[in-house]
């Protein structure tokens, strides 16, 4: 997939202080998805994160990406050393990032374009399990949108 920026002051926080987590920290909150990612090394240096080795598929490769790059402190994330076991013709799902005022009907909207609000559902569902429900997103984190079927 390549490399991809986040804000690194916003996202949850995984240490008690300001300051990037350590690999430990990100592998352990990655685990915590049951994304499968048993596979899948972090190394932390600073803000820069790389992901290195095998995961399903493209969605679950868009997932870790996010669960990693939301955290607090981290500013990039790299997934070039990662492997697809099923590397499908999926698309890539759009990574948008949250501004102030957002709602998921609103995103909805502005990325599948007018009347499509209802499918929020769709953006929301391609978040879990890092979203635990649709009035929780925050301005400066990033979300996949899928391409509709």
């Amino acid at each position: 997939m390549g490399i991809f920026s986040f804000l690194e002051s916003v996202g949850k926080k995984l240490t008690g202080n300001d300051h990037a987590p350590k690999s430990a920290d990100l592998k352990k909150e990655l685990d915590s998805y049951n994304l499968g990612t048993d596979k899948v090394d972090v190394n932390a240096d600073g803000g820069k994160v790389s992901l290195k080795g095998q995961v399903k598929d493209q969605e679950t490769l868009e997932k870790i990406t996010l669960a990693v790059g939301n955290a607090h402190g981290v500013s990039q994330v790299n997934t070039d050393g990662v492997t697809l076991e099923d590397a499908g013709r999926e698309k890539e799902a759009v990574f948008y990032t949250v501004k102030p005022g957002d709602t998921l009907w609103k995103i909805a909207e502005t990325q599948y374009g007018k009347g499509q609000g209802a499918k929020n559902t769709v953006i929301f569902e391609a978040n879990k399990p890092m979203l635990t429900s649709p009035d929780k997103i925050y301005p400066g984190q990033v979300l996949r949108i899928p391409p509709l079927s």
